[in-house]
């Protein structure tokens, strides 16, 4: 099922994202997060924008949401987009129900541009956003630095309306 966050589930959030923190480089963050971490960016973000999460019997096995694009007022329609599922449910359409969930969302609140950054490479990440016609618009070339190499950034947009 496909609900809105709260803070307590911020435990089984930061667990999911700290796997990736830890083990790959789908985020550059470099040092895992807590759960008070957690739960100060759900009050945040879920205050202002959808957030949302995959839960099946009790375990949340993925989350997505909008943020802040750039902060100057002229940027207010445009969002950029976060999804992460965790590790092991990889491939069983999760991030496909989320992310179509999320976009309505978001169109219902009429954000005119949704972007996706994605580390590259990331095939599925790719894939996901591609297939609701997100389009490749930039690719930054070695601009994070993460276990010991250079990584490429590039971003996916999706205009709305």
């Amino acid at each position: 099922m496909i609900r809105p966050v709260t803070v307590a589930d911020a435990q089984q959030l930061v667990a999911i994202y700290n796997y990736y923190v830890i083990h790959s480089i789908v985020t550059l963050d470099l040092v895992p997060f807590s759960a008070q971490d957690f739960e100060e960016k759900i009050s945040t973000i879920s205050s202002q924008f959808p957030f949302i999460v995959y839960e099946e019997n009790d375990e949340i096995l993925g989350y997505a949401y909008a943020n802040t694009f750039r902060t100057k007022p002229a940027y207010n329609k445009t969002v950029e987009l976060t999804i992460y599922l965790k590790h092991n449910t990889l491939g069983k359409q999760i991030g496909k129900k989320m992310y179509s969930e999320l976009i309505q969302q978001l169109k219902e609140e009429n954000y005119h541009v949704l972007i996706g950054g994605l580390t590259l490479p990331n095939d599925a990440s790719v894939k996901l956003h591609e297939g609701f016609g997100f389009e490749k618009v930039a690719h930054f070339k070695e601009v994070g630095y993460k276990f010991d190499k250079w990584h490429d950034v590039g971003f996916w947009q999706l205009t709305t309306n």
